[in-house]
């Protein structure tokens, strides 16, 4: 088992490292979608302008961007496998002239700060994809002070995400898939009501809860969406490269399809929904 987890553990590494460029390329989209997410964040976590802050998988730095420019007398650390999004957070920080906030190449799972450094611990879309979430949840107790809150954002259920699923189900149609167990590392992996709860509540965590957050995604039209999928999705891309261009131009086709019946007044707007977990040492 410690084996298989290691090998995903570089798997993702790798994949995070793979996309970076394409997340560069829609860092102001994703940011945009993912506002909510954040705000949702931002708001359970109670900020208090003298926090120390942990964001974990922090990606190209939000929420930890925002975090940092309200606590003007604490800091922010952002740590990520990928030391290549890392490369992005740094770069955003710099642009929004943020001194109080820095990255850390590091795994959750062997989070590298001593017992009790951290105030607040932030975690956004990045829970689903780690090999072992009890370790992991174990490890952000650790690092937490007494008192101290944390607020996790995950995918809630598939049927919730039609931005996500629109493309990926149609692909299935014509390229057969691997069957993927539930609990392996993936979007809809922490989708389950109270899954998440019962991981923070086993590690130590007490005054649990979780709420919902539904929105619909802007993506313009049929053209943005396809290329943003093509360059994000990592599953996606992997499979469109073992297809011929024909069975590609059909699924695109079928996507297009399938994404027009969405659009209001002339905008493509999609289902999205997230699940925000909190929890206090």
């Amino acid at each position: 088992m410690k084996l298989q987890q290691e090998e995903s553990r570089e798997q993702q590494k790798q994949v995070w490292n793979k996309v970076s460029a394409g997340w560069k390329k829609w860092d102001r989209f994703i940011m945009e979608f993912l506002r909510p997410v954040s705000d949702s964040i931002i708001e359970k976590l109670e900020i208090k302008e003298d926090d120390f802050v942990l964001d974990i998988a922090a990606g190209t730095g939000e929420p930890g961007l925002t975090i940092a420019a309200i606590v003007k007398n604490g800091k922010v650390v952002g740590t990520d496998l990928a030391e290549e999004m890392l490369h992005l957070a740094n770069a955003n920080a710099a642009t929004k002239g943020l001194k109080n906030y820095s990255t850390q190449v590091a795994d959750v799972c062997k989070l590298p700060f001593a017992d009790n450094t951290f105030t607040k611990i932030s975690c956004r879309m990045g829970f689903m994809f780690f090999p072992d979430m009890q370790l992991a949840t174990n490890e952000m107790y650790r690092v937490l002070k007494p008192g101290g809150k944390v607020v996790v954002a995950v995918w809630s259920a598939p049927d919730k995400n039609f931005w996500y699923t629109a493309a990926i189900n149609i692909v299935k149609k014509y390229i057969d898939q691997p069957v993927v167990p539930p609990d392996a590392p993936g979007m809809f992996r922490c989708a389950k009501p109270g899954l998440m709860t019962g991981v923070f509540a086993q590690a130590g965590f007490k005054h649990t809860g979780e709420d919902e957050l539904t929105g619909k995604v802007d993506f313009v039209d049929a053209d943005t969406y396809w290329q943003n999928r093509t360059d994000l999705s990592e599953s996606l891309i992997a499979i469109l490269a073992k297809a011929d261009d024909a069975t590609i131009e059909a699924i695109k086709k079928d996507v297009y399809s399938l994404i027009s019946t969405h659009s209001v007044n002339g905008r493509t707007l999609l289902d999205f929904g997230a699940i925000t977990i909190y929890g206090e040492k």
